[in-house]
């Protein structure tokens, strides 16, 4: 019986062609020669190809639990989707795998994964090495477990702290989350994997997140969540960006032809592809128009539907050509070609390393009265560990984002997962001779009576945040903040240790001596927390974002949520002329994170920048070289008995004629220094970081006039000023 097939059945008999052919006339062709530029190699394959290929590059191919699934669903690697190659012309497979902190569904796929700490956490080390530890550990692990791909790479800024996917983000400042995402997607990449940088753009809450127009004026979007995608593209050269859920200024992220064709591949001069969040894609027509390049996780517009279109001229051969150039080159450019993907065992060992280490660089010392910390074993002879799971483990992020920990089921979808070690035994293993006493906290009373009786209470706390949903308010759940009331009331010697994705208010913050901020901590949580209780490692990470005294002091003190019947997400995804149903309006504009607090003057609880250390640190000699280049040196001495390192902080306000708000970062050292040691520190400040974006001249533009130079350990700790002209 003869057989017809259509569209992706025909890509998919295409895909076992190959087996009719030696593997030798694949690689005698001339766009296997790696010496030549993705760019040539790309437009030699696009040649060869036939409408129907063409048309499989452009969507994936479903994922476990996402519809009914497709013939071709064996050729999955059980990851959140995959695009066929072409095996004739030697295209291998796109395999993607979500990789926010780690490899997702490792335990339904019979693998293992690292949780490294939440990416939000990694920004407070302000290391940029750390960043590119973080990036090749994920890519390695996508390559042993058969995935090319990676859907990590969240950029977005913390204009919203009670996103629910804060804890997946670099912070609230663009310079800094677009550094740091960069090397990460650098590194990530030198693994021969598509890196992959999202959500583009302005997708900045969970709540109505399919459905939400976000409103914003140029100016500002370019100046904020949009530069943090330019440091990241300039620095990381990612092969594909994710558009966002979300419309932008009335027109959905994943059609919207400002963001993805004006800015993204015209002004910033993107090479690659750009790939829809998962069912993201509204339309064919507008979509292709606007620029998206590949649709997931199926192909409801990017199928039949674009064939058809090709067909009746309705998109035309070179708009059709364009993305399938995008996606070939991005695979060359990655390695996906030449370096094909082969499983291998993950190295287990290597990964709890790397994230002990990287964990240890992100922990925040916030508070240490009297200087109780770091812990003395020989001094200390009672301690008391409360919390819910503190004999268990600690809490990891929720959504697509989740790592299985090892041992235990496929985690469900927002499920709580906490992994091992308890932090109850890290500091049993550290704490010498010293009696380690245990209590939940599911009776403040009980655990405050465990307090008095010992000679230190650590309360270990926790706020769990997930993808899907935003957080009521910025307090600790189930009663946490009564119970470490009690606790401290019991004993001044309390020290708390905040397990969060993002950040949290403290009314008990005057009535305890020590607040660790941990983020959520990956596989080694518990021993780097450990290392830095007993002082076997220095506290240096600074907060990435600000932590506001309380919700009233937000921008937006009240969220914004879809309206009493409002269309909904599911309608709104399916329709092919889709239109938000409601808005939220970022009328706070260029004041985001530490610049709406600076220009409202609104006190905080803790800035931006913020980190405390068991030693001390002296700025001095401030100098200011300006030209073709602006050069900030100063000496950093550390003033203290112990070895550490300071992250320094240079800030920038500009001219009154600008508008802007009263400073910004610009650039940051992080300076290892010995006890007594000082050392000259220099940063190179960008040109770009000290120009606004001109709307009107659709440029950035550095005006002349006075800036002053700010440079100290915080954003409200800079005790060097100067004023230079620039011209």
């Amino acid at each position: 019986m003869a057989l017809l097939l259509t569209g992706s059945q025909g890509a998919l008999l295409a895909q076992h062609r190959l087996h009719n052919q030696s593997d030798d006339t694949v690689k005698k062709q001339p766009w296997m020669n790696a010496a030549l530029s993705p760019d040539d190699r790309a437009e030699q394959v696009l040649k060869e190809m036939t409408l129907d290929e063409k048309i499989s590059l452009l969507h994936g191919n479903g994922m476990p639990g996402w519809g009914p699934p497709r013939p071709n669903a064996y050729l999955g690697n059980g990851g959140a989707g995959f695009v066929l190659g072409v095996e004739r012309l030697g295209i291998p497979m796109i395999q993607m795998s979500d990789a926010a902190y780690g490899v997702r569904s490792s335990a339904e796929n019979g693998r293992y994964s690292t949780a490294l700490p939440s990416n939000v956490g990694s920004a407070a080390s302000w290391d940029t090495g750390a960043a590119c530890e973080y990036g090749r550990l994920i890519g390695s692990e996508l390559r042993a477990q058969g995935y090319n791909m990676t859907l990590g790479g969240g950029v977005n800024l913390t204009r919203e702290p009670r996103n629910g996917r804060t804890f997946e983000y670099m912070g609230e400042d663009p310079v800094l989350a677009g550094t740091l995402v960069g090397n990460r997607i650098k590194c990530e990449q030198a693994q021969h994997v598509i890196g992959d940088i999202k959500h583009y753009a302005i997708n900045d809450q969970e709540n109505g997140r399919n459905e939400v127009d976000s409103v914003i004026d140029k100016r500002s979007m370019r100046e904020s969540d949009l530069l943090a995608f330019e440091i990241g593209l300039k620095v990381g050269d990612p092969a594909a960006v994710m558009c966002s859920y979300n419309a932008v200024n009335g027109d959905f992220a994943c059609e919207n032809k400002y963001l993805l064709t004006e800015v993204l591949k015209k002004d910033l001069k993107f090479k690659g592809f750009v790939v829809s969040d998962w069912g993201g894609t509204h339309s064919t027509v507008k979509a292709s128009a606007a620029g998206l390049d590949n649709e997931e996780p199926l192909d409801d517009f990017y199928g039949a539907k674009y064939k058809e279109a090709v067909q009746a001229g309705t998109i035309s051969n070179e708009e059709l050509d364009d993305h399938v150039r995008r996606i070939l080159r991005s695979e060359f450019a990655s390695g996906l070609v030449d370096h094909p993907v082969q499983k291998s065992v993950v190295d287990v060992e290597g990964g709890f390393e790397t994230a002990r280490k990287i964990e240890e660089q992100s922990i925040v010392l916030l508070k240490n009265e009297h200087g109780l910390l770091p812990l003395d074993s020989t001094k200390v002879h009672s301690i008391a560990i409360i919390g819910s799971h503190a004999d268990v483990g600690m809490i990891s992020g929720g959504g697509s984002a989740q790592v299985d920990p090892p041992g235990r089921p496929p985690s469900k979808w927002q499920e709580h997962v906490w992994f091992p070690g308890a932090p109850l035994d890290a500091v049993r293993a550290r704490a010498g001779e010293a009696k380690v006493a245990f209590d939940s906290g599911a009776n403040p009373a009980t655990a405050a009576d465990l307090a008095k009786r010992s000679d230190v209470a650590i309360v270990f706390a926790y706020q769990w945040t997930s993808e899907g949903m935003d957080l009521p308010s910025l307090s600790l759940p189930d009663g946490q903040d009564a119970l470490i009331e009690q606790v401290a009331a019991a004993n001044p010697h309390t020290i708390v240790v905040l397990e969060t994705g993002t950040a949290v208010t403290m009314p008990w913050i005057e009535k305890v001596s020590g607040v660790l901020e941990v983020w959520y901590a990956g596989s080694k949580g518990s021993d780097a927390i450990g290392n830095v209780l007993f002082g076997r490692v220095n506290p240096s990470a600074k907060l990435p974002m600000t932590f506001p005294l309380s919700e009233a002091d937000l921008p937006h003190p009240t969220l914004v949520t879809p309206p009493p019947g409002a269309q909904g997400a599911a309608a709104v995804m399916k329709s092919g002329e889709a239109k938000p149903t409601f808005a939220v309006h970022y009328d706070e504009g260029l004041k985001v994170g530490y610049k709406w607090y600076d220009a409202e003057k609104k006190p905080v609880l803790f800035p931006f920048g913020y980190g405390l250390s068991y030693t001390s640190y002296a700025y001095s000699k401030l100098r200011v070289e300006t030209g073709r280049e602006t050069t900030v040196s100063f000496d950093v001495k550390n003033t203290g008995s112990v070895a550490g390192a300071e992250i320094a902080q240079v800030y920038a306000s500009l001219p009154a004629n600008a508008g802007e708000p009263p400073k910004r970062l610009v650039g940051w050292a992080k300076v290892q220094l010995n006890p007594g040691e000082s050392k000259q520190v220099q940063v190179a400040v960008d040109p770009k970081y000290l120009s606004i974006y001109n709307v009107a001249k659709d440029g950035w533009e550095l005006l002349p006039g006075k800036y002053g130079i700010m440079v100290g350990g915080s954003s409200q700790s800079l005790p060097l000023t100067k004023e230079v002209d620039l011209k």
